[in-house]
């Protein structure tokens, strides 16, 4: 069993910041790609932004500037620094892993349950 849980969610002003964490655990042999993906209701499911397990980033140009993923590879974790925010980037945000179990031969995706993100005055 692999889960990804989210935190760091929330309501915050046009202007403002907040850090959205991702941390997997269980059964894992090697974690590969980490990112982000948000949806707005109304809107499909988009991406935001991933990192390499080497640490190389990519990014929509959307939030290019304004967001920043790190990750924790002692942790299986990933963070989203999110400065700038503006009203559009209200949404689920979800956090996807590309996860090699032991015994296993492939990378399989697996997502985050999503944590809520609003930005309103």
């Amino acid at each position: 069993q692999v889960q990804l849980v989210e935190s760091g969610g929330g309501l915050v002003q046009p202007g403002g910041s907040l850090r959205l964490s991702c941390a997997a655990s269980g059964s894992i042999f090697s974690i590969n790609a980490m990112g982000w993906y948000r949806q707005a209701p109304g809107k499909e499911r988009e991406f935001v932004a991933d990192i390499s397990s080497g640490g190389s980033t990519n990014y929509a140009d959307s939030v290019k500037g304004r967001f920043t993923i790190s990750r924790d590879n002692a942790k299986n974790t990933v963070h989203l620094q999110m400065n700038s925010l503006k009203p559009e980037d209200s949404a689920v945000y979800y956090c996807k892993f590309q996860i090699r179990r032991p015994t296993r031969y492939s990378y399989i995706d697996y997502w985050g349950q999503g944590t809520q993100v609003t930005v309103s005055s």
